[in-house]
């Protein structure tokens, strides 16, 4: 059984204008220490699919359900969903800066959020705990350091405080949205590996959100590619990158530096996305796609088994065998598939 498992998805928001369908029949699932990454273009829905799932998204219209360990958490009181958040599931978001309370020192945020959830805690028994999260963190002089405030760290030691933070309660289960877009590639990697280390010392299943393809092939071991509100192909990492099958997954791969061994040339995606509001019939991608047929623009393929791997589906018309849509490609573009990728 998942250790969380999300079921048919849908979260749209009413405006003045009209109704703003942002996530639409989104289904996945998290195993215990398993890491699953969701990428997309900004606006495809990823951030908006977790925060609902906590009960994060006030305002919105939501059906489907997310299991948590056998429990609904879409069916929760607002009282309930309190005992799960930080105790249970674990947040870190994008910008620290806007998490951590700018006027109180990080670390008597930590030690109230420990008491929040543990009444039993004192408070020096707490602080003795947030000194040691941010050593686990890597945070340096973690003695003197848990009694500054937010500004007087740098973007990657807030980020490692929002971390130690998330893990003080030991979660089942930590989402991480966009943990590591603000900062440089070297804090990045440091990040990343603070999270990986703790993965694997606790257990703990990851959910991370990015538009970042490099991180996805670092830490990833499932892969949720989003598009329109939708998700559009589902694989493991190895499959994703090497075996991947709708032309999204393609285009994203193809915007990378290097891929396929050319340097010289990147191949962005044209166009744009598709409106939330006027949701075009037929597959969101259609506008955007090189192979777009007569059907793709009034009928919205399933999500459904893709290629030879258990558990790869695509939501595309195209093909499914290799030798079937290399002819597709060729006939299209005049171009073959990387040698690596099968469909």
């Amino acid at each position: 059984m998942p250790l969380l498992e999300v079921q048919d998805l849908h979260v749209s928001f009413r405006t003045d204008d009209s109704i703003v369908n942002t996530v639409r029949g989104m289904s996945f699932d998290v195993d215990a220490g398993q890491t699953l990454g969701i990428v997309g273009e900004s606006g495809s829905g990823k951030s908006v699919s977790t925060q609902t799932v906590m009960g994060l998204t006030r305002g919105a219209q939501v059906s489907g359900r997310a299991l948590f360990e056998g429990r609904d958490l879409l069916a929760m009181t607002p009282v309930e969903l309190q005992q799960v958040r930080g105790v249970k599931i674990g947040m870190i978001f994008q910008d620290p800066l806007s998490s951590l309370h700018p006027f109180y020192r990080v670390g008597w945020q930590i030690v109230e959020m420990i008491r929040l959830h543990d009444h039993a805690i004192s408070k020096a028994q707490a602080k003795k705990r947030a000194v040691e999260l941010l050593t686990l963190v890597g945070i340096p002089q973690p003695d003197s350091r848990v009694d500054d405030f937010p500004h007087q760290f740098s973007g990657g030691m807030r980020q490692r405080a929002m971390i130690a933070m998330a893990m003080a309660l030991n979660p089942a289960l930590l989402i991480a949205d966009e943990p590591t877009t603000a900062l440089d590639v070297t804090v990045q990697a440091q990040v990343l590996q603070v999270i990986s280390r703790l993965q694997r010392e606790f257990g703990t299943a990851v959910i991370l959100i990015t538009h970042d393809l490099g991180v996805i092939a670092d830490v990833a071991d499932e892969v949720v590619v989003m598009y329109g509100g939708m998700v559009m192909e589902q694989a493991d990492r190895m499959t994703t990158f090497t075996a991947y099958h709708h032309p999204y997954t393609e285009g994203l791969l193809q915007s990378l530096p290097a891929y396929g061994g050319d340097r010289e040339r990147l191949r962005p995606i044209p166009g744009q996305p598709p409106s939330p509001i006027n949701v075009p019939p037929g597959c969101p991608f259609a506008a955007r796609c090189d192979y777009v047929m007569d059907r793709c623009r009034t009928e919205m393929p399933p999500l459904a088994q893709a290629g030879t791997e258990m558990g790869h589906l695509s939501a595309c018309w195209l093909p499914h065998d290799r030798a079937s849509r290399e002819r597709v490609r060729r006939k299209v573009i005049g171009e073959s598939l990387p040698v690596s990728a099968e469909a």
